[in-house]
């Protein structure tokens, strides 16, 4: 029976005394100025603000005031804060940018220099955090670095991963009080064990450390938590790691003085590989409640038992309070991967309620006595492969929702999409990570069509668990959102515009073309006496095996911009020129025959590049489509940028271990990508 396990609290009113200390600078001055200093502006990640200025009758009024170029950065997905005028974000590999609300002109920019093999994993930062005078922002690389808000001064910096392991960093850190905490991706690229960290915001001395997932049985466990978990775990979990990486969300809650995260996968995917004999695998695909001053484990409550579609409960965790039958209830809403919006208590971390809000076939539904999912028979792919909904990109990413408390509606950018499992002739004796299976699991063959999904921003009434209403939009990838006290919610697109709502009935309001798809959510914030609307546009789309639904909207390559653009009421301003979207023209070598081991050689070395240029080479986004880049017909020139490094300053990182031979493989492999792409084309 899944019951979250609770730890007895020794006295509510300690807890609530504790929380009193807490500095609520953060919570006061924003909502005194109607500054956006957080993630999700607030503690609460509700992502709402009570400015009205721009509303639904005066919205047809917004206009650019300032834009603000960003050449060479390969990836914007960044949240921005503004605090006292000043706008800060970490764009591309966590370079982070101080700039003047108002007139969008540069004020200072600090540059982390990110190197080295863990490029190969993203694009870098999602958002950072600021508390008081110092701004901390997560490398990829995996330092944890504080900077003077002011000068972009280095304070201090931390490696927060282990030498030679596979974590880095993308998502924001967490600050409450005098303290800073981060977690880590990695589970999908090898042996991963998750895990947060707590350090001082001064000093950057670590407090605190919990573990997601436990370790090896024979050394020991760090705490009670992880003997209980160890239980729900088989066979030789350790040596794969695990996963349970805490990679996006954190919330802190001032109620009860906790910290809730948002964890991810395990590693391998594959629940028969890391735990052959089941288990439900804590605390994987779980939202794991800590107290916040000593990082002791309060309660959990898993979204996924025994996760094996790669669900992780790693979207964002808003905070509210709902009625539920007549009770004021302090609550934790989420919409993760798996198709289900759960509505939490968050004083104990009972299930109150979940619901599908997107296409799920994996699960009937969620009992709500045991709080476990119904499964579908089939599901785990017992029969070696089954076409699931939805697939491992989710129901809902990391693109963050809004909570309006007005409405009392949230805002998920959500899709349909299926996914493929099988694992037919992987052994899970010899299974091996990067030969059997990507993670436990075959991928398909070829790279996904155009259509395979859809993609929409629904409107949910938590409270009932029901949708209020639902607007298709291009493509399967979008922005998070925003809500607004003027009734608006605001969203970027991958058709290139950002769009006004009207909160109650979804009806479009405005929208402006940014000149390039954007997936960033928007903020608002008061400056100078006026409203404003911050939004960082250009397209990172979803190249990993679904290049084509990330090109098909033609943003493709370093030729579309990377620009942060703020509106105003009566703004006048005009955006830079930009080409239009287009798919460039795939390349067709000379008539020579290519030799059917190498090219297969090739694609085996060209799994380390899915992330950035698609399964097949196609990718959209900062990464170039290969099948359209003439690097590929010089060996010299292919070289110099896969193994020398000539362009890792711009995103593309080396691969010093690459031989002669494996180029030669690689290149031919995208040679054949190319000549079977214009075969295909109309005409021939």
């Amino acid at each position: 029976m899944l019951r979250v396990l609770a730890f007895v609290l020794a006295s509510g009113c300690a807890v609530l005394a504790r929380a009193a200390a807490v500095d609520d600078a953060m919570l006061s001055g924003a909502a005194a100025t109607g500054d956006w200093p957080g993630y999700g502006r607030l503690f609460d990640q509700q992502r709402f603000s009570p400015l009205e200025e721009i509303n639904t009758a005066s919205i047809a009024r917004l206009g650019l005031v300032s834009s603000l170029e960003l050449p060479d950065v390969p990836g914007t997905s960044t949240a921005p804060l503004e605090h006292a005028g000043v706008l800060y974000f970490a764009a591309g590999y966590s370079v982070v940018y101080a700039v003047e609300a108002v007139s969008g002109r540069l004020l200072w920019k600090y540059d982390p220099k990110v190197t080295g093999p863990k490029m190969r994993m993203a694009w870098g930062s999602r958002g950072l955090a600021l508390l008081g005078q110092r701004l901390y922002v997560g490398t990829q690389d995996g330092r944890l670095v504080a900077l003077a808000a002011d000068s972009g001064r280095l304070a201090w910096q931390v490696q927060t991963t282990r030498p030679g392991d596979v974590r880095y960093i993308t998502g924001p850190p967490l600050v409450f009080g005098d303290t800073v905490v981060i977690g880590q991706g990695g589970s999908d690229f090898g042996a991963t064990r998750g895990y947060v960290t707590a350090y001082d915001a001064r000093t950057g001395r670590q407090r605190w450390r919990f573990y997601l997932v436990p370790g090896d049985p024979a050394k020991g466990f760090e705490n009670s938590a992880m003997r209980m978990a160890a239980a729900t775990w088989t066979g030789r979990w350790w040596r794969f790691g695990g996963g349970g990486t805490v990679w996006n969300a954190m919330t802190y809650d001032p109620a009860f003085d906790r910290i809730y995260l948002g964890t991810g996968n395990g590693a391998p995917w594959n629940r028969k590989i890391r735990s052959p004999g089941g288990g439900d695998n804590l605390f994987l695909s779980c939202i794991v409640a800590l107290d916040a001053r000593t990082g002791h484990y309060v309660w959990h409550y898993q979204t996924t038992p025994g996760d094996t579609w790669d669900f992780d409960a790693a979207q964002d965790m808003v905070l509210a309070t709902l009625e539920i039958g007549g009770t004021a209830r302090k609550v934790l809403l989420q919409a993760p991967k798996n198709g289900f919006f759960y509505v939490i208590d968050r004083e104990d971390g009972r299930l109150i309620s979940a619901e599908k809000f997107a296409k799920v076939t994996w699960a009937e539904r969620v009992d709500s006595v045991t709080g476990r999912p119904v499964e579908a028979a089939h599901a785990r792919y017992e029969g070696g492969e089954a076409l699931l909904w939805p697939g491992t990109l989710g129901a809902h990413g990391w693109q963050p929702m809004s909570y309006d408390p007005d409405t009392g509606l949230a805002y998920v950018p959500g899709r349909d999409i299926p996914g493929y499992y099988n694992d037919r002739g992987i052994d899970p004796q010899t299974w091996q990570m990067g030969r059997d299976g990507s993670m436990g699991v075959n991928v398909v063959a070829s790279d996904a069509p155009v259509g395979a999904g859809e993609g929409w921003l629904l409107a949910w009434d938590p409270a009932r668990q029901a949708a209020a209403w639902r607007v298709p939009l291009p493509g399967i990838s979008a922005g998070g959102t925003l809500a607004t006290r003027g009734g608006l919610v605001f969203q970027a697109n991958a058709s290139g515009n950002l769009v006004a709502y009207d909160a109650r009935s979804g009806a479009t309001l405005w929208r402006f073309d940014m000149g390039v798809g954007g997936n960033a959510p928007p903020i608002t914030y008061r400056a100078a006496g006026r409203q404003y609307v911050s939004v960082l546009a250009g397209w990172t789309g979803q190249a990993m095996m679904l290049g084509s639904l990330s090109a098909q909207h033609g943003w493709v390559g370093r030729e579309h911009p990377r620009r942060l653009l703020t509106f105003a009421l009566d703004g006048r301003a005009s955006l830079p020129a930009a080409p239009a979207p287009a798919r460039p023209a795939v390349l067709k070598d000379p008539p020579a025959s290519l030799d059917p081991a190498q090219v297969a050689r090739g694609q085996a070395l060209f799994n380390q590049c899915l992330m950035c240029h698609g399964l097949s080479a196609v990718a959209g986004g900062y990464a170039p489509d290969l099948r359209a880049s003439p690097v590929a017909r010089s060996a010299a020139a292919f070289r110099a940028i896969v193994r020398e490094g000539s362009l890792e300053s711009r995103g593309m990182p080396r691969f010093g271990e690459f031989s002669d031979q494996n180029l030669e493989d690689l290149r031919v492999f995208v040679q054949s990508r190319a000549r079977a792409a214009a075969d295909s084309s109309p005409g021939n």
